[in-house]
């Protein structure tokens, strides 16, 4: 994923964390997460909700204002649903 998808990407989670309940800080959770043996930052994802309307939305809101279309937003598309957004209602 280039940088700019990934910057994308880690909007949507800003947003999606301080909509979620409790609200949650994208930076903080991303600074403070601990690495599995893999090398990999576990975010805590699943401690977080939102309803599934609002992932939605902050979705094609920051899609529309970074401009992102075709195959960009299909990839960022799953890798927001799927990956380390805060789990839906």
């Amino acid at each position: 994923m280039n940088s700019k998808l990934k910057d994308t990407l880690y909007e949507m989670y800003r947003r999606s964390y301080a909509a979620s309940t409790p609200k949650g800080n994208w930076d903080e959770l991303l600074a403070n997460a601990p690495i599995n043996e893999e090398g990999q930052k576990q975010i805590p994802y699943m401690d977080y909700e939102c309803d599934h309307d609002v992932l939605v939305q902050i979705f094609e809101d920051v899609c529309k204002e970074k401009k992102i279309k075709g195959d960009n937003k299909a990839t960022l598309s799953m890798s927001f649903f799927l990956g380390c957004s805060p789990k839906s209602k």
